[in-house]
């Protein structure tokens, strides 16, 4: 069994008991307990579990994702499917010729990315599906962050990455979340991940939230920034009109999809 198979199957196994020991995981993995203590090390690492005395509890953000498999982010509905590609064609047209633009991580940034091939653009990531879109293009300046690389997610995170942010220069950022709350909140839920959205904020003027109607309010308890410090937010319809107030009332502009 591979490494980042026993990590999917260790965070299944947190799913259901909440807490195991070094000893329960090597016995349900049939491995040594050292190779488990090395992956809960990793796992902690980023983000995935708590290490605790003699085993592991799952993380608060764990418990709210679904079950990962081989790509956690699978856009298979249909309608989720349209409307993120109509919040990525609206959000891409806000990109003009020869801008810096950051993407985040998430689903939507890719469809987003695909739209800018053949554009005279500086693309800077460390969303590896905004990679597989842009790779190949010759019209697009591609940057990619530096960082720990978390397979499941297609993302590179960690110091590397906060510390590259904190030299860009950008025009525009496209930020995703994983809730807005009534009040302005931007918020995640992935620890491992704040921090860089964060600098992501810090990185260029221009702030552009992309945030589907189910994002509101969405969950997370980790704040990013507030409706104040977006300059666009690209939503769908059924987003709370509401929160959707506050964005308007500081200044910014809402495009719904």
């Amino acid at each position: 069994m591979t490494s980042s198979k026993r990590h999917l199957k260790i965070v299944e196994s947190l799913r259901v008991t909440g807490v195991a020991s070094v000893r329960e995981l090597a016995e349900r993995l049939q491995v040594s307990q050292s190779t488990i203590r090395r992956d809960l090390i990793e796992l902690d690492r980023h983000g995935e579990l708590v290490r605790t005395y003699g085993g592991a509890a799952l993380s608060p953000h764990a418990a709210a994702d679904p079950p990962a498999e081989e790509e956690p982010f699978d856009v298979s509905a249909a309608h989720d499917r349209a409307v993120k590609e109509a919040m990525a064609e609206r959000a891409a047209e806000l990109v003009a010729d020869d801008m810096v633009v950051v993407l985040d991580i998430g689903t939507t940034t890719p469809l987003i990315a695909r739209r800018l091939r053949g554009r005279r653009v500086t693309v800077i990531t460390g969303n590896l599906a905004v990679l597989d879109e842009l790779r190949d293009d010759d019209s697009v300046r591609l940057v990619v962050l530096g960082g720990v690389l978390r397979r499941n997610y297609r993302s590179l995170v960690g110091a590397l990455a906060e510390s590259a942010l904190r030299q860009v220069s950008a025009d525009l950022v496209f930020l995703s979340c994983t809730g807005v709350r009534a009040n302005g909140h931007v918020v995640d839920d992935m620890a491992v991940e704040a921090p860089i959205k964060q600098a992501m904020v810090e990185s260029a003027p221009r702030v552009v939230l992309v945030a589907g109607e189910s994002k509101f309010p969405g969950t997370g308890s980790l704040r990013l920034c507030s409706l104040a410090d977006v300059d666009v937010l690209v939503t769908s319809a059924g987003a709370d009109p509401r929160t959707l107030d506050i964005c308007r009332q500081a200044g910014g502009q809402v495009i719904t999809a």
